[in-house]
């Protein structure tokens, strides 16, 4: 079975709950025998949450191999029961860090680096680079913030790339948590 992708975005609401609904989701199919994994995609620029403060991003959520991380990497862990590590968060600082050490060891060879194709091609390395050496069945990938911040344009962007890489098969549309009122409940 060829590993199939499901991105769990926001919409225009922060704090919907997407890292829950990703986690339910990993459980459900892993009780359906499949093998899953998980990672969270963070727009901001820093390379990690660890200086980050707790009032304004929540607890940092520490791995087995000592990377601090978003607090949804332990919702992943105790939902779907499965170890994570360093590589399960991305974040744009880690990202730009990476495009910039490649460019100035010359691996573009003299090209231009911008978003587009170089940020983009490093995020879906990060998302194809967890099938493989995970061997998982389904990668679940939670961009955080919501799709209105300027910062998710190249996370969703590299997203949208994906489904002509893996071919539409292989693909579920972003599924995206939503906030309703119970005025809207009530007919």
């Amino acid at each position: 079975m060829s590993t199939k992708y499901i991105f769990v975005t926001g919409g225009v609401v922060s704090s919907i709950g997407k890292g829950i609904v990703a986690a339910s989701l990993g459980r459900l199919l892993k009780n359906r025998g499949l093998k899953v994994t998980i990672q969270k995609f963070d727009p901001y620029i820093n390379i990690d949450p660890g200086t980050m403060s707790p009032y304004q991003h929540g607890e940092v959520f520490v791995t087995d191999d000592g990377a601090e991380t978003d607090l949804d990497l332990g919702h992943y862990e105790r939902f779907i029961d499965i170890n994570l590590n360093k590589y399960s968060n991305v974040t744009t600082g880690k990202i730009y860090s990476e495009v910039l050490r490649k460019e100035r060891r010359g691996e573009y060879l003299g090209a231009t680096v911008q978003v587009i194709p170089h940020i983009t091609d490093a995020l879906k390395e990060k998302i194809k680079r967890a099938a493989l050496t995970t061997d998982s069945d389904v990668i679940i990938t939670e961009v955080g913030g919501t799709v209105g911040d300027i910062e998710s344009l190249p996370f969703l962007e590299a997203l949208r790339q994906m489904k002509a890489d893996v071919g539409r098969i292989m693909l579920c549309t972003s599924i995206q948590p939503c906030f309703l009122t119970s005025r809207l409940l009530v007919k």
